[in-house]
């Protein structure tokens, strides 16, 4: 992150993402990884539904939402199929506590290109109540949510099942809400809120996450011995490696984050935001070491597969080029490979001090004292 960051705001993500369907190696891992089960409702059926009524925010705002109305015949059957994929989600698929679970609402947006539905579980007797939600299959957002909980400290639990994916709801403030309404209170802490920002922004680019903006993640507070403690948590993975622009990878150079930038700049000085970046790539690289074989499985299934146009792709190579001072990325001849060779470059210095540490630890092979016994 720079002081220069601010001027540079011209590029956009594409306005309309393509869909990438999940080919045979990516399913077959999917399988291996306990992530492809048969789920007993798909996207295609909550397609069905009679009519929509749009739904407000407590400001009285419209939203991109919709509230979805069935008919009774496929809203019984939606029902309780919905109940147990929560159950799937949350238990392993235990139903014991099936009879305490309802749904309800169901919610959808034509807004995302993966049409995606948000489906309200409520607790019968407590009233509490959780979400989900289920959409399109899409290769792009598989590989970014397996990049997510394997590369950053959030764990992700998702589900696909032919055409349709399952994501567990992730918990926070969206960012534009949080910039809009709690910034600038006074119990923010605005020199961690900053310290966040810059690990977030390094994590995004480390893993070619892209299209960052406040409203495609959430701001987690916990309160700590003293104040606030921040966590950002992507919650949009459609644009995994999908960009060819290197600052569509970093949310630092989009104009809704412009007041998260101007935070940093005023709080932390040069040399703080190198030590954070510093502090993400190390914790990312023992990521790495922890989860090497996973990941190589991945990638190597990702650099097989295609997931952004070709244009997109000779453009990323080249700007990566101009970033590491190299020529290697025009080797690549996929979105798989630049990743693979990203990482490399962003990380080797970590996994080699990673690697030299491990080495020093290992312990000498025993080997007993010769002593000389008098004949």
């Amino acid at each position: 992150m720079d002081t220069s960051l601010i001027d540079e705001l011209n590029d956009k993500p594409s306005r309309k993402k393509l869909l990438y369907p999940v080919n045979e190696e990516l399913s077959v891992y999917l399988k291996h990884q306990g992530r492809e089960v048969k789920l007993p409702v798909s996207h295609k059926d909550l397609l069905n539904f009679t009519w929509s009524i749009p739904i407000k925010d407590t400001d009285g705002n419209y939203t991109h939402w919709e509230k979805a109305i069935y008919d009774k015949r496929d809203w019984d059957f939606l029902k309780e199929g919905l109940v147990q994929i929560y159950a799937i989600l949350k238990t392993e698929g235990d139903m014991t506590f099936a009879d305490q679970l309802d749904v309800a609402r169901i919610d959808f947006c034509n807004f995302g290109n993966s049409l995606p539905f948000r489906i309200r579980i409520i607790n019968k007797f407590n009233a509490n109540f959780d979400h989900y939600y289920m959409k399109i299959t899409d290769a792009s957002r598989i590989y970014g949510l397996e990049m997510e909980h394997i590369l950053s400290p959030n764990r992700i639990t998702f589900y696909t099942d032919g055409g349709t994916l399952v994501e567990e709801h992730i918990p926070g403030l969206p960012g534009d809400v949080f910039l809009e309404h709690y910034l600038d209170l006074p119990e923010t802490n605005k020199t961690r809120f900053a310290k966040e920002f810059v690990k977030f922004n390094e994590r995004c680019f480390v893993r070619l996450l892209g299209d960052m903006r406040s409203y495609n993640f959430v701001i987690v507070s916990t309160p700590d011995i003293e104040g606030y403690q921040y966590r950002i948590r992507a919650i949009d993975f459609d644009q995994q490696s999908y960009e060819g622009r290197k600052n569509l990878y970093m949310p630092q150079f989009f104009k809704e984050n412009n007041r998260f930038v101007q935070t940093v700049l005023t709080h932390l000085n040069k040399e703080s935001i190198e030590q954070y970046k510093a502090e993400e790539r190390s914790a990312m690289a023992f990521r790495v070491a922890a989860g090497r074989f996973r990941l190589m499985e991945l990638l190597n299934i990702m650099s097989r597969d295609t997931i952004a146009p070709i244009a997109k792709q000779k453009q990323l190579a080249e700007q990566l080029n101009q970033h590491n001072h190299t020529a290697a990325f025009n080797r690549c001849t996929s979105m798989g490979q630049i990743l693979k060779l990203h990482l490399k470059y962003m990380l080797r210095e970590n996994l080699k001090l990673i690697q030299e540490k491990t080495k020093s630890l290992k312990k000498p092979v025993y080997q007993p004292v010769q002593r000389n016994i008098g004949k």
